[in-house]
């Protein structure tokens, strides 16, 4: 009963934002988030709890503003995702450069597996979308909703984008390795808490980190390349930056090169990560 509850709820928010315009729903939505999730899901005190431990210097006032400026992010993306064709628009006037811009065309045109490497920052299906329209054989990998009546609107909203899309599950996970094996570009984040992962540093904290994407990019011979979609001032539009391939060097290494690159990402726009994560277990 609660999940159906739930998803009459937020299906009924959808389809009413669904009839504004673009521009008209996302701000709207990013007014929600700050003033309506943000309190609903309890969002202010977790990001609070992972501001004062990442960024400690941060002062009460700056704090409190940032609170306020994620939520308002938070609200944006959440509609976004549901919103796959005006994105892919979005995608297309996306700006898409960077110094690891030629490495993603040199593999594509030699046939090369990559696997694209970022976190909840920005929004990372407009990366996804430029990608696919770029030419390449993108597929991502995805955690299923808890909530499954809502799980199937999602993974239609995400399918919309093009590509294929692996669910995290064994029979996921074994369609995801023959995709990259094939040659295709994988997506992965990696920015989650994983109790079997590597005790890596985020932010000067412990955090526990898969290090799948260098394991297979070292297996399969994969480039591992940084990439994020980066939110503009207006709010409503975006940047695309492609770092460098990750040297393959070890998969500890490697991984913790990418933990590096998105905590610069992440100082230089706090307010686009997803800070309502419990990522710093292994702190607490």
């Amino acid at each position: 009963m609660k999940e159906y509850i739930e998803y009459i709820g937020i299906s009924a928010v959808l389809t009413v934002l669904a009839v504004l315009p673009h521009r008209v729903r996302v701000r709207l939505a990013g007014v929600a988030g700050k003033w309506i999730l943000a309190p609903l899901l309890g969002w202010r005190e977790r990001i609070r709890d992972n501001l004062t431990l990442a960024m400690p210097d941060l002062g009460a006032a700056e704090r409190q503003d940032l609170t306020r400026r994620v939520c308002d992010h938070l609200g944006r993306l959440f509609i976004e995702l549901f919103s796959p064709k005006a994105m892919a628009r979005v995608a297309a006037e996306t700006p898409f450069g960077g110094p690891g811009a030629e490495a993603l065309t040199q593999a594509l045109a030699d046939g090369r597996p990559v696997i694209c490497v970022s976190g909840h920052f920005g929004s990372y299906d407009v990366g996804r979308a430029a990608l696919v329209q770029r030419g390449f054989n993108v597929g991502g990998l995805y955690r299923p909703m808890n909530n499954a009546r809502f799980n199937t609107r999602y993974e239609r909203a995400i399918g919309a984008v093009g590509g294929q899309i692996f669910p995290r599950d064994r029979k996921g996970f074994s369609t995801m390795i023959k995709h990259l094996r094939d040659g295709g570009l994988l997506t992965l984040l990696i920015d989650q808490h994983m109790d079997r992962g590597e005790r890596l540093s985020f932010f000067d904290q412990p955090a526990y980190t898969s290090v799948q994407a260098a394991q297979m990019a070292l297996k399969y011979g994969a480039i591992l390349v940084p990439i994020y979609a980066i939110r503009q001032a207006d709010g409503l539009s975006f940047t695309i930056e492609v770092e460098p391939p990750i040297p393959a060097t070890d998969e500890v290494t490697m991984t913790q090169a990418i933990n590096d690159s998105l905590e610069a990402r992440v100082r230089a726009h706090p307010e686009q990560w997803l800070w309502t994560h419990r990522r710093w277990k292994a702190a607490r």
